[in-house]
């Protein structure tokens, strides 16, 4: 391996084949990644760490001439089960540069949230529990584009990987006793979306928060924020350096028409407004304006629910929570306030996903019979328990 002394940490293509052609003999191997995005749209991947049951190395991601390509042909390889710990901005640099998500896939925290360890668990929260030692933090804030990695930088973040291996180990085994294997593909599932990694201009409005739900103003704003994505993208930088939300949203109130209108936009100035930039503003505020009233976007509407609901809404919420703590597992995964006030308002012709599979019955089930009032929830000591209602 090419690596500087005592250091585990790969800087040539050739080094790179040769570990990859190691782990991928390996039933599975933990991976991570250490980036930074502060001033750039793109994550900037700045090391990959991989580990096996031999040995945990640290690839750098920006030494000269290296090419990703063996690391890539690893994350493709069906053969291997790649190990992450909270994978959704790691798939999001893999989906970048390899165009496609390391596949097949374990994710540590939304495995334990399965295993009932919490929603969003941290990794330090699992290496204290599962492998019972402490992570090192005082790395945590550092920039890993400075090179030359110092050793402590490097041992600091192969932890992340090392300690992994265990922890994916036990959380493996109680899947496998719990029977709950089914539910964390599932979830997976969702992770593994690549939908979910593509970021359409055209799209970027949602994302835009704004209190006025009219047609007209939403299909401004698609457009402007659509100019601005593009801009983002094409020149690597965060959408707020490029323009802020609050500017977007004021200009798709306004409808600036020419030069001098749009200067007036709060945190825009007139240099910008003058410049090819507001050029192509103005050119957006125009399309947003002549688009047909059909093909304006909307937003759903939130449904005007029966009076009366909140104290059923509550006494479901605390049926979801005693059932989340008898079986271990998040409540997140199960139902949001928002499916928990459909259920209360609609009961079996509530669309939510805790009425279906395994989630109804775990929970769902039980929350249409409290609802209807088949049975209750009552005090025994410091717990609850339900209790059927018997028929007059």
């Amino acid at each position: 391996m090419c690596m500087t002394a005592a250091m585990p940490i790969i800087t040539d293509t050739n080094s790179l084949a040769e570990f990859c052609e190691q782990l991928a003999k390996s039933a599975y191997v933990t991976v991570d990644t250490e980036f930074i995005r502060e001033k750039t749209y793109w994550p900037q991947l700045c090391l990959v760490q991989l580990a096996d049951d031999d040995k945990a190395m640290a690839v750098d991601a920006e030494a000269d001439g290296i090419d990703l390509s063996p690391l890539f042909e690893l994350m493709a390889n069906k053969n291997v089960l790649k190990v992450f710990h909270a994978a959704r901005q790691d798939l999001e640099i893999f989906y970048k540069l390899a165009g496609a998500l390391p596949t097949p896939l374990f994710d540590t925290q939304v495995a334990a949230m399965v295993c009932g360890f919490g929603e969003s668990v941290g990794y330090e929260t699992l290496v204290n529990k599962l492998v019972g030692e402490q992570v090192d933090k005082s790395s945590r804030f550092t920039d890993w584009s400075h090179r030359p990695l110092t050793d402590k930088q490097v041992s600091y973040a192969l932890a992340d990987v090392t300690h992994l291996r265990p922890i994916y180990e036990k959380l493996e085994a109680k899947l496998i006793s719990s029977g709950r294997h089914e539910w964390l593909d599932e979830e997976l599932g969702k992770l593994t979306d690549e939908n979910i990694y593509k970021f359409p201009p055209r799209e970027a409005w949602r994302r835009v928060k704004a209190r006025n739900p009219k047609p007209r103003f939403l299909a401004v704003l698609r457009e402007v924020t659509a100019w601005r994505e593009i801009e983002a993208q094409t020149r690597d930088l965060p959408r707020n350096r490029v323009l802020r939300d609050e500017a977007l949203v004021e200009i798709a109130h306004h409808t600036p028409k020419n030069v001098k209108e749009l200067a007036r936009t709060r945190g825009l100035g007139q240099r910008l407004a003058e410049g090819s930039a507001g050029e192509k503003l103005l050119q957006a505020v125009e399309a947003g304006l002549n688009l047909p009233e059909a093909d304006c976007p909307s937003v759903p509407r939130r449904p005007n629910l029966p009076r009366g609901i909140g104290p059923v809404t509550d006494l479901l919420k605390v049926l979801l929570k005693m059932k989340c703590e008898q079986q271990e597992v998040a409540q997140k995964l199960i139902a949001s306030g928002d499916d928990i006030e459909k259920i209360a308002a609609y009961g079996e012709k509530a669309e939510v996903p805790a009425l279906t599979g395994w989630r109804r019955q775990l929970f769902g089930e039980d929350a249409l019979n409290l609802r209807d009032g088949k049975i209750a929830l009552v005090i025994n000591g410091q717990t609850l328990e339900l209790v059927e209602i018997e028929d007059d």
